[in-house]
């Protein structure tokens, strides 16, 4: 794919990121393993590199490359630490809301700051009762003169205990016209976060509640109209969320093919390397096409992208196929690994309980699936990648 999709620009960043994660990432990861918190300064040093503005323009800062150079920046920090690429896509994530929906003045006060490092932006939309159905939400915002007041809980928000502006997604009428999003500062009076739980994985990032007890924003911190808020949370989940997740996806997928061939090449047995095992060679063979096809399918719906060219369907079966590729591959390696890969010592089993991760978020397999039939019985209700098109269309990298 090197030459089709990517060029010169790419292949640096791809170098550079690389480098960062081996070098400031890896060495940290027996720490945030054993604490399972989130951690502050990691988070803090990979947003000051500058790779949360890949999709924010020059104007504001930002590199202006795209989705496709924000992938391979996810993709290469997951590729050592699936909870630091899930940071950098969590953060992406509170991109969009302001990119597609901020204000004039809105953009020019965070999204230079975001482009810098200086701000860790989140959008938080589910709730413990509603879940994935976004208009099942109960979280409201009551106008009071010039000022909104916010009531309500969010759940499994990405980089909640290290977020600096929240987008939050909230009722403030009836029906899917009876939702409004707004960018909320981490420390407004009447804001707090919930206790980090522990997780099965992704150790370092974190995913949590947020709780808005008489919180009160002025309206100048409302994303676009009133009414705006359904539009706010399924274009950032249709257009940022699957592919980011997509990206921490096929990271993790590489992490698990180099270790088990790494494994086969160390192990021996019956005098020969494991992977001299016709039954373990074949799974290697299946690993590696798995690889192929999923980052073809993650990189091709990004470049459909950046181009403005409308891709939904890609985006959602990149999200499907590289989440249950990785999966699978994922109980492959463990297979191979045996016993060994059951032990700490060794980083298979922590990329399995990541991989299981992404499963969830931006709708399940069943849901893409869903998606995907709407598609093929010309039943789909439009493309947010065509509506948005003026705002994700980029000039190429060069």
């Amino acid at each position: 794919m090197d030459g089709y999709f990517t060029g010169r620009p790419h292949h640096r960043l791809r170098a550079r990121v690389r480098e960062f994660a081996e070098r400031e990432v890896r060495p940290r990861i027996p720490a945030m393993e054993a604490a399972r918190a989130v951690d502050h300064d990691l988070s803090a040093l990979i947003a000051r590199q500058g790779w949360l503005g890949a999709t924010i323009g020059e104007d504001y800062g930002g590199m202006g490359l795209g989705h496709l150079a924000k992938t391979l920046v996810i993709e290469e920090l997951s590729r050592v630490s699936g909870a630091m690429g899930a940071m950098v896509q969590a953060s992406q994530l509170g991109v969009a809301k302001i990119v597609h929906f901020g204000s004039d003045e809105q953009k020019k006060t965070w999204l230079p700051a975001i482009a810098a490092g200086d701000c860790l932006p989140t959008i938080a939309v589910t709730e413990p009762e509603s879940g994935g159905h976004v208009l099942g939400m109960s979280a409201r915002a009551v106008r009071d003169g010039d000022d909104y007041v916010l009531h309500g809980r969010k759940v499994f928000v990405g980089n909640s205990h290290v977020g600096d502006l929240h987008g939050v997604v909230v009722r403030t009428g009836p029906g899917s016209r009876g939702l409004t999003a707004f960018l909320v500062e981490s420390d407004r009076p009447g804001f707090r976060v919930g206790e980090q739980k522990p997780t099965m994985g992704l150790h370092g990032f974190s995913f949590g509640e947020l709780i808005f007890d008489n919180c009160r924003v002025p309206a100048s911190s409302r994303l676009g109209d009133e009414g705006d808020g359904l539009a706010v949370a399924y274009s950032s989940s249709v257009l940022y969320g699957r592919a980011n997740l997509t990206a921490v996806s096929l990271g993790i997928h590489q992490a698990i093919l180099e270790e088990t061939t790494r494994f086969c090449e160390e192990r021996h047995r019956y005098g020969k390397p494991l992977h001299e095992l016709p039954s373990v060679k074949l799974k290697l063979g299946t690993m590696q096409s798995r690889l192929m096809t999923s980052r073809l399918a993650a990189y091709h719906a990004v470049h459909l992208l950046d181009q403005g060219l409308p891709c939904d369907a890609e985006l959602m079966n990149a999200k499907l196929v590289n989440v249950e590729s990785a999966i699978d591959s994922a109980r492959n390696a463990m297979e191979i690994h045996a016993a060994a890969g059951l032990f700490t010592d060794r980083p298979i089993e922590r990329y399995m309980r990541d991989a299981l991760h992404m499963f969830a978020p931006a709708g399940t397999s069943d849901i893409q699936l869903l998606r995907l039939a709407e598609v093929a019985l010309g039943t789909a209700k439009g493309q947010w990648s065509e509506r948005l098109s003026d705002e994700v269309r980029l000039a190429p990298a060069g």
